[in-house]
């Protein structure tokens, strides 16, 4: 039985046409072709979003973008615009660069086209180890979208870097953090709960404040994915942790600094908002 438990955002659980799935590519989540090409092939996407590795049973998030589901995350990081008002339009703002690197997403309180308040947003799943690639080729074999005789026959498989991708994550959130807390201004990492219940383990995160303290410029949520009475699977928030540039220096000992103005961040989100920016839930 394959591993892969969602592939362009479908579980294999659920009645689709999946030949026209796979023929069209399309990422549910962003509303057009996944971004997730073979390096062999960057005319065929892989579009595998969540896995099961090893004997754990439970689903893991292996695309970033599967995070967005309902844009639930940003619903759930409004409260972190405490300059937000009454009659604020709200945005949200992809990829924009700040001193450290470049952040997922700005969730964004405006008026009258005019940047009032904002919540740095980024977003982190497990990153994988060899490839999916034959995993995915047996799934589609099983839902008869390919032969027997075209299905990948390969042995190789995939793991799961844990380590990398947690201590890479808290070194980018060390670098950015001290840019918002200078701000006086919020950054939320979004992540799937089993990642932030390693970070926990492996490095030091006693210090952390649990449940969140709002006055915290470094915030994190950590969402469960559980399978639904209709076999498809639903992000729920599970758990929300915060500290400030400090905190983040006791998990890894590490020093830096990065002052930035307000004004060049207002600068470059008034750049980008406009109507096809504005924040509809799904």
């Amino acid at each position: 039985m394959s591993k892969i438990v969602e592939l362009f955002g479908k579980a294999p659980g659920t009645r689709q046409n999946w030949q026209s799935l796979i023929r069209q590519q399309k990422c549910p989540f962003l509303g057009k072709r996944c971004y997730k090409v073979r390096k062999s092939d960057p005319g065929t996407s892989i579009g595998t979003c969540t896995v099961i590795y090893g004997r754990e049973p439970a689903p893991i998030l292996i695309c970033p973008t599967r995070l967005i589901e309902r844009r639930q995350i940003f619903v759930d990081c409004l409260h972190l615009l405490t300059a937000h008002q009454p009659g604020n339009e709200l945005h949200i703002v992809s990829e924009v660069s700040i001193p450290g690197g470049s952040v997922d997403y700005f969730l964004v309180s405006a008026r009258n086209g005019r940047v009032r308040d904002f919540v740095g947003i980024e977003l982190q799943t497990l990153d994988t180890t060899g490839t999916v690639w034959p995993e995915r080729q047996r799934l589609l074999k099983e839902l008869n979208v390919t032969r027997g005789d075209d299905a990948d026959q390969s042995d190789k498989t995939y793991g799961m870097n844990w380590k990398m991708t947690a201590k890479t994550i808290l070194v980018q959130m060390h670098h950015k953090i001290q840019t918002f807390e200078h701000l006086n201004k919020k950054l939320a990492l979004i992540t799937q709960d089993k990642l932030l219940d390693y970070m926990s383990k492996e490095f030091n995160f006693g210090h952390l404040s649990n449940p969140a303290n709002i006055g915290d410029a470094m915030h994190f949520h950590a969402y469960s994915v559980s399978e639904q009475i209709d076999h498809t699977y639903r992000l729920s928030l599970q758990s929300r942790l915060s500290t400030d540039t400090s905190g983040i220096a006791v998990c890894l000992g590490l020093k830096a600094e990065a002052k930035v103005g307000l004004e060049e961040i207002v600068r470059a989100l008034q750049e980008k908002i406009s109507p096809a920016t504005l924040f509809t839930p799904m």
